[in-house]
């Protein structure tokens, strides 16, 4: 499942992305990664108009708010699950724009996946209570994999948005909850790339010794 992805730097504060198609959206920028437990820049409907708020991925867990369970919620399910469904028929339903995305078992090796283009990936938010505080928490949208994905030990991938479908899913548009949840589709025949990521190697420092004694330090 997904659990880390790419973004570009400027898409946690400029809300005119907010309002752009994901093609439309320039290169040059800094791009940071984002895992599980980040705040995450998600654009939402706030009165009618787009904006971008931080929130953490992840909602809190109820025996220990400082673990995130659940990150992800099925598309199929989405309006019946009783964590998701009073966020999904409520409006409380973004978007995150992402330029790659992860994709890896739950223990192994970690795939990227490069769309070629930024994507808009549905997810699903809540405001809970921590500590007498509160905290904005939201979870992935994940739809059946697709044909490129399928090859690995996974069956799920982000529920990506088609541009078309981001008004819809914002509640911008005046749809039905079966209308919103068919936003929730599996890309199929894209030409995407998948990588293998490669894992940093660590550097064991020598015995230091009379001649080089700088590992003695």
């Amino acid at each position: 499942m997904c659990g880390k992805f790419t973004a570009k730097a400027s898409w946690a504060d400029i809300v005119d992305h907010a309002w752009s198609a994901p093609s439309n959206i320039g290169d040059e920028d800094r791009i940071v990664t984002l895992r599980v437990m980040n705040d995450v820049p998600v654009i939402v409907c706030d009165g009618g108009e787009r904006t971008v708020m931080a929130m953490r991925w992840g909602f809190p867990d109820p025996r220990d708010a400082r673990r995130p369970r659940p990150i992800h919620a099925r598309a199929e399910t989405i309006d019946t699950t009783p964590a998701f469904a009073a966020a999904f028929a409520g409006g409380q339903r973004g978007i995150v724009l992402m330029n790659t995305f992860n994709e890896a078992p739950d223990s192994g090796e970690q795939h990227i996946i490069d769309p070629g283009e930024p994507v808009g990936v549905a997810f699903v938010w809540r405001r809970f209570e921590v500590g007498g505080a509160p905290l904005l928490a939201c979870v992935m949208v994940t739809a059946a994999a697709n044909a490129l994905l399928g090859g690995l030990p996974t069956d799920r991938m982000p529920a990506i948005l088609a541009p078309q479908d981001w008004a819809t899913w914002l509640g911008e548009a005046d749809t039905s909850a079966a209308g919103i949840k068919a936003c929730l589709k599996t890309v199929a025949g894209a030409r995407w790339t998948m990588t293998r990521e490669e894992r940093a190697r660590s550097t064991r420092r020598a015995r230091p010794t009379i001649s080089d004694p700088a590992g003695l330090f």
